[in-house]
This record gives C-alpha cells, structure tokens and sequence, in this order.
C-alpha cells in the first residue's frame, strides 16, 4: 500500500501559475508510475500527466502539454505538477495516483481505473 498526499492547490487567476506536490510513504518500492488525474465538477476523471518511475521520463496530456510540467523527485518519493497559464478549465480537484505496474504501451497509464493508490486530492480554482 502506498498512502499520498497532495498539497499546493488553491486560487490562482487565469494565467497564473500553481505547484503541486504529492509526497508518497508506505510501500513506495512498488511505484511503477506516479502522476496526477483532475476531476471538474459533472466530468469524469482525466489523465494529466505521470512519470515512469524507474525511467524519469514524464508524459502529459494533450490538453495541458506545453503548460503543465510533471517532475519527480525520487529521493522523497515525491512528484511534483508546475502549472502555468491557468486556464479557468484547468479548475478541478487534482488527485494524486500510483499504478504499481509497468506498462510498455502508452494507453494503459492514462487510465484512472487502473490506478492502486489515491491522494485525497487538492482543489485548485481559476478565475477568469
């Protein structure tokens, strides 16, 4: 079991910027991937980026590539989200996850369901 917790959201006006944090405790050797979904209210839950554990390397969605940016640190099991030029649809609660494995087709680690582990989420709001 791995146990997340998110911090950094807030209020932020369009064209702002906000860093995530997400710090992972518990069975952390299990991490394959580690990143972060958001969920807007009456939207399903949507893939905004992740990062390949044992590789560093980082994907992120077409929606906020080029302005999000998905960064780890594994010393402190940590990932990090900077999010620059906030768009009011980036408002969301913006959930941590773990997939405990490895994948080498693309498709799998963009799916909510297939995720082990959940932060509590953090809310982030952009006003317009």
């Amino acid at each position: 079991q791995v146990q997340l917790v998110e911090s950094g959201g807030g209020l932020v006006q369009a064209g702002g910027s906000l860093r995530l944090s997400c710090a992972a405790s518990g069975r952390t050797f299990s991490i394959a991937y580690m990143g972060w979904f958001r969920q807007a209210p009456g939207k399903e839950r949507e893939f905004v980026g992740t990062a390949r554990w044992s590789t560093g390397n980082t994907y992120s969605a077409d929606s906020v590539r080029g302005r999000f940016t998905i960064s780890r640190d594994n010393a402190k099991s940590t990932v990090y989200l900077q999010m620059n030029s906030l768009k009011p649809e980036d408002t969301a609660v913006y959930y941590c996850a773990v997939l405990t494995r490895y994948y080498s087709e693309n498709y799998y680690y963009q799916k909510a369901p297939l995720y082990d582990s959940w932060g509590q989420g953090t809310q982030v709001t952009v006003s317009s």
